[in-house]
Parts: structure tokens; C-alpha cells; sequence
């Protein structure tokens, strides 16, 4: 799994002009799965970002974690994130797992998020989606299951 993480001081996601998951300071995640991903996947980036220290302590140094300052997660499933531009003008998707296998382990992930005591707001698996930040920072990461 792939999730391109953004510290945030509000965000929202809306699909066909209804906004679906909205949070205020807290992390979007952007969240892509591959045809090998597990639940393991899923439970070792819950705990990662949910105790990752990126947010600022009382002298500015990220030193706190997202539990530690009370934040909130904006969830976004993003199949392009497996995307591979390597060869030609137009991106390949076949890293990208299939559907039913990427939206199980999309549902996973966030339902451990919440279990560690996070309100997890999202958005709609598989639909074109307009997502708004703004991003604190900006603070951007790149968290991955496999490395």
C-alpha cells in the first residue's frame, strides 16, 4: 500500500456537488493499494501515521503525532497512485489493484484508523472526487507498506 500524506488545517471531499468527508486540522491521506497488498499492509500504515510526529510542539519542532494533538483524518482511495509514467505519454494502471480487492483493504485501513480512537472521514471509493486543503506546512509524506 501507498498513501501520499498531507498535514492539514481543514480539508474536504465532495462527489457530485455533495460533500461526502469533511475534517478540520488533522492529515488527508491519499490511498493506493497493489495486487499484493494484505490486511498487514493495512495495519502497519494505521499505526505509522496515526503515531507518525509531524505535528509542531510547543518550540516548533514536529514532535507530536496525530493522536497526540487530537487530529482527524480525511481518507481519499487513489488508484493513480500505483500509476507508472515511465514509458510513453500515457500512464500504465496495471500496478493498481483490482476493485474488490482494493476497496476490502481500503475499507480495512480505515476501519483500523478508527479503532486507534480517530475520526476518519472519507470519501467515495471509485468516483471522481474534488478534494480541497489546505495543506499546514506544508507538510508532505510519502508512506509506504513495502520498502
Amino acid at each position: 500500500m501507498r498513501v501520499v500524506l498531507q498535514r492539514s488545517k481543514e480539508a474536504k471531499v465532495t462527489v457530485n456537488g455533495e460533500v461526502t468527508g469533511q475534517i478540520t486540522k488533522g492529515l488527508v491521506l491519499l490511498v493506493g493499494v497493489t495486487h499484493d497488498d494484505t490486511e498487514e499492509d493495512a495495519a502497519y500504515l494505521a499505526d505509522k501515521i496515526v503515531n507518525l510526529r509531524i505535528f509542531e510542539d510547543e518550540n516548533e519542532k514536529m514532535n507530536l503525532s496525530l493522536l497526540d494533538v487530537g487530529g482527524e483524518i480525511l481518507s481519499v482511495s487513489q488508484f493513480t497512485l500505483y500509476g507508472d509514467s515511465s514509458k510513453g505519454r500515457r500512464p500504465s494502471f496495471i500496478d493498481a489493484a483490482r476493485p474488490d480487492h482494493a476497496v476490502k483493504l481500503y475499507d480495512t485501513f480505515n476501519r483500523l484508523l478508527r479503532e486507534k480512537g480517530v475520526t476518519v472521514e472519507t470519501g467515495v471509493f471509485g468516483a471522481m472526487m474534488d478534494v480541497q486543503l489546505t495543506n499546514d506546512g506544508p507538510v508532505t509524506l510519502i508512506v509506504e507498506s513495502k520498502k
